[in-house]
């Protein structure tokens, strides 16, 4: 049941692969593409999807056909790509001018808060942990993206054009490795 030892560990566990302040970068890039990102929508939405995975990952994936490697290397692919757009400075994911609340949710609440990483994980933990206490690790990981969510206007200010620059680059390359190691692992495990 409730353990606050357990509590903790998801927390820093899916702080760690969720990764919002290194999505700092990115998120700033996609509101000067878009103009406004909706906090609350792309939390959300993360929110959904993330206990979703929690009660029926598996399930939801097997309905398709679909293990968890393999729902975890398409991910790496979109990871992989938005990564390459933040160092190369090329343009993948077009937005559509008549959806402006789109980008809240793709690539913002998936793949970047709950994407593959993340759900795969949450999966992961059920092993582990007790599901109260990974829904409440969630929860507080997602109190945390929205207020980072909320605050980019600020970190931008605060950090400069060209200290984004170098951070969208530098988070470029990270985010390029983790699709690797995703990557990597799903589908090649006997070789990590």
């Amino acid at each position: 049941m409730f353990d606050l030892k357990e509590i903790l560990s998801v927390s820093l566990i899916l702080f760690s692969v969720i990764d919002i302040l290194g999505s700092i970068p990115i998120i700033v890039n996609l509101r000067k593409k878009i103009g406004h990102i909706q906090s609350e929508k792309a939390t959300l939405a993360a929110g959904v999807l993330m206990i979703l995975f929690l009660l029926a990952g598996k399930s939801i994936l097997s309905l398709f056909g679909i293990g968890v490697e393999d729902f975890a290397i398409a991910g790496a692919l979109i990871i992989f790509a938005i990564g390459a757009e933040m160092i190369l400075g090329i343009e993948l994911f077009k937005s559509d001018p008549d959806v402006k609340d789109g980008a809240s949710i793709v690539p913002i609440a998936f793949p970047l808060v709950a994407g593959a990483g993340t759900l795969t994980t949450i999966l992961t933990l059920k092993a582990e942990f007790a599901q109260l206490n990974i829904a409440i690790g969630i929860l507080l990981n997602l109190i945390l993206v929205y207020i980072v969510l909320k605050s980019t206007g600020w970190l931008e200010r605060k950090i400069g054009k060209t200290g984004l620059d170098v951070l969208r680059r530098i988070f470029g390359i990270i985010l390029l490795s983790i699709a690797v190691k995703i990557f990597k692992t799903n589908a090649f495990p006997t070789m990590v």
